[in-house]
C-alpha cells in the first residue's frame, strides 16, 4: 500500500465501498490532497506542509467522511461543501457518546484542512465556520462588529450603491451616470431609462444587511430565505425546520420595525425584478444566483468601506454580523434570548457569547482607576 508519510493514500474503508472506476478516481484525488498538505498545506505561501501525524489523521477522516456521505446521498463526489460538513458533524454530536469531543475536534479541523486545500487548489472560495466547535476553549467568536460598527454598516446599507435622483440631475449629470449605471447594470449606455435609476436603488442590500444584522443570518439562511419567511404584520422572520440551517426546529425571530419596512419595501420592489419571475427565493443577485459565503463577504467589506471600517488583520466575513448578534444580545438580554435569537440547539454554543466586550472591559478598568 503507497503511503504519503504515515498516511496510506486510500484506507480500507473507502476502498472496500467504490467499485474499479471510482476506486481509481478516487486515489487520485487522494494522492492530490495528501502531497498538497504534506508539502504545502500549512503554510502555502512559504511551502511549509503539516507533519506526518496531521497529514495521516486527515486521510483517515476525510476517508470515513466520503464513506458516511456517500452512503447518505447516495451520490459519489470528492467536493466537500459545507452543508454536507455541518451535516457530518451534526451526525457525530447526535450519536452521543459513541463519540469523544476531542474526536470531534480532530474530525472537524481534518474538513477545514480539505477546504483549505479545495480553496488553495481548486480554485474554490468556501468559508466553513460550523455551529458547534468540540475543543475546551469556550473563547468568544474570532470577531464581531462593535455597537458603534453595527450602526455604521446600517447606515452604509442605504449608501450601497445608490445614485442620484434622476430629476435632480442635469442632462449633463445625467449622462455621467447612464456610463456608471451602464457598467453597474451591465447593459448598453443607449438602454439606460429613469427606471433604471429606482432600480439602482434597491431596497435589497438593505433588507438583506439589517434582517442579518437582526437575527444573525447564517450565509446558508440567506441562501435558502423565501418571501414565506416574512411575517411583516408581527416583525419577525418564521424560518421552517426543513429549511433552518441545522434542520432541527422551526423558528420564529425578531425583527426590528425598522427593518420590516425595509422588508416590505424590497418585497413591494422584488414584484418589478425579472429574475424573481419563477423564484420564491427572497434575495438573489442580479445575476440570479444564489448569495453564498464569498458574495456575502464582499457586501460586507464594500459596507465596510463606507463606512469606513477597518477590515485589515480581521475575520470580516458574513458570521462576523452574526458573532455581533450573540454578542450583544447577551449583554442586552440573557443567554437564552440569545440562544432563540441565533436559532442555538446546544447552550453551550450560545456560551461562548456570555462575555464583556472589549469596550466594556476598558470602561471598567477606566472606573476601577
Amino acid at each position: 500500500m503507497e503511503k504519503i508519510g504515515k498516511a496510506p493514500i486510500v484506507g480500507g474503508t473507502a476502498r472496500d465501498y467504490l467499485d474499479e472506476r471510482r476506486y481509481t478516481d478516487y486515489y487520485d484525488y487522494k494522492e492530490r490532497l495528501l502531497r498538497w498538505l504534506d508539502t504545502m498545506g500549512k503554510n502555502p505561501e512559504r511551502a511549509e506542509g503539516y507533519a506526518d501525524s496531521t497529514v495521516a489523521n486527515v486521510t483517515y477522516k476525510i476517508d470515513l467522511y466520503n464513506v458516511w456521505n456517500w452512503k447518505e446521498t447516495g451520490n459519489y463526489s470528492t467536493r466537500l461543501t459545507t452543508d454536507r460538513a455541518d451535516a457530518h458533524m451534526m451526525y457525530l454530536v447526535m450519536e452521543g457518546d459513541r463519540y469523544s469531543d476531542t474526536y470531534k475536534d480532530i474530525v472537524q479541523k481534518c474538513l477545514k484542512r480539505v477546504f483549505k486545500y479545495q480553496n488553495h487548489v481548486e480554485g474554490a472560495d468556501t468559508e466553513w465556520e460550523p455551529e458547534h466547535t468540540f475543543s475546551q476553549d469556550l473563547s468568544a467568536p474570532r470577531d464581531f462588529l462593535t455597537m458603534d460598527e453595527r450602526r455604521a454598516v446600517r447606515d452604509a446599507a442605504l449608501d450601497y450603491g445608490s445614485v442620484p435622483a434622476y430629476n435632480g440631475l442635469s442632462p449633463g449629470e445625467r449622462d455621467q451616470w447612464r456610463q456608471y449605471l451602464s457598467q453597474r447594470l451591465e447593459k448598453p449606455k443607449t438602454e439606460i431609462v429613469p427606471e433604471d435609476w429606482t432600480k439602482a436603488n434597491s431596497w435589497k442590500i438593505p433588507s438583506i444587511t439589517w434582517t442579518s444584522l437582526d437575527t444573525g443570518l447564517r450565509p446558508i439562511e440567506v441562501e435558502r430565505a423565501r418571501i414565506q419567511w416574512v411575517d411583516i404584520k408581527n416583525n419577525v422572520l418564521r424560518i421552517p425546520k426543513d429549511e433552518s440551517s441545522k434542520n432541527e426546529d422551526n423558528w420564529t425571530v425578531s425583527i426590528t420595525e425598522r427593518t420590516g419596512s425595509a422588508l416590505e419595501r424590497w418585497l413591494d420592489e422584488r414584484e418589478y425584478h425579472d429574475e424573481y419571475d419563477d423564484s420564491d427565493a427572497l434575495w438573489l443577485t442580479r445575476h440570479g444566483n444564489s448569495y453564498n459565503s464569498s458574495s456575502l463577504r464582499k457586501v460586507l467589506h464594500r459596507l465596510c468601506g463606507i463606512a469606513e471600517i477597518p477590515v485589515e488583520n480581521r475575520q470580516m466575513s458574513w458570521y462576523t454580523i452574526r458573532h455581533s448578534v450573540g454578542t450583544y444580545m447577551t449583554r442586552e438580554e440573557d443567554l437564552a434570548a440569545a440562544k432563540a435569537q441565533l436559532r442555538h440547539k446546544s447552550p453551550k454554543t450560545t456560551m461562548r457569547y456570555d462575555q464583556a466586550p472589549v469596550e466594556d472591559r476598558r470602561d471598567a478598568l477606566n472606573r476601577m482607576g
